[in-house]
């Protein structure tokens, strides 16, 4: 794998999507453009066949690669992402519906929970939270086993992963690997229903992403 660091300063261009593309963005492209706004980590660029996307450095708190210039309410959103099989170490997905750097939504996935022959931590394996009010710790303890579920077939957790996340109003249904079924469907907490997108990180954890793709429906 190669990578890159990034030290442009934020540019502001448009990315052309009047109504959101079904192609892949370029991150590439997208981040010499200055188009992602980065909080709480370094941006790399990494560059293996398949995978022309971005690294987020490893770091304590949350860490936000937002892609400027999309406001996405419902429809879908889909995208690679690679972790690491380190117990409590490894938090990757994706953050919509953002009003600022601290409140959104997020789907993320704990890859170090992928093989786990328990099944009480096989079932901690992908998350939905919303913060900053209803972070994994609060939707557990008031709801468990509502808000966090499995991920199968089994999945490596040192290699990519493709998540399908479609947000249908109130509700938000993930799809890991182009499974049939989803992993994770849940009701959303919170009434904020539009909002950047953006990669997300959690509490000491880096993250690897690419192939993302936009579908915005009504």
């Amino acid at each position: 794998m190669n990578t890159r660091p990034i030290t442009t300063a934020t540019v502001f261009v448009l990315l052309n999507l009047p109504s959101f593309s079904q192609q892949p963005i370029d991150l590439h492209a997208t981040v010499m453009a200055g188009d992602i706004e980065v909080h709480g980590r370094e941006l790399n660029v990494i560059d293996e066949p398949g995978y022309a996307g971005i690294q987020l450095s490893t770091d304590y708190g949350e860490g936000l690669a937002w892609l400027k210039n999309i406001e996405f309410s419902n429809g879908t959103i889909e995208f690679d992402v690679r972790g690491v099989n380190v117990e409590g170490h490894s938090f990757v997905g994706i953050a919509f519906h953002s009003a600022n750097d601290s409140t959104f939504d997020a789907i993320y996935l704990r890859p170090f929970q992928f093989r786990k022959a328990d099944a009480t931590a096989h079932s901690h394996s992908i998350q939905y939270i919303s913060l900053p009010q209803h972070t994994w710790r609060v939707l557990r303890a008031a709801s468990p086993g509502v808000y966090e579920g499995a991920v199968d077939p089994s999945t490596d957790p040192n290699g990519w992963a493709h998540l399908r996340v479609v947000v249908d109003g109130e509700t938000i249904s993930t799809f890991i690997n182009n499974a049939m079924e989803p992993s994770l469907v849940v009701k959303k907490v919170t009434k904020l229903h539009t909002g950047r997108v953006g990669f997300y990180v959690a509490d000491t954890s880096g993250g690897e992403f690419a192939n993302i793709r936009i579908a915005a429906t009504k």
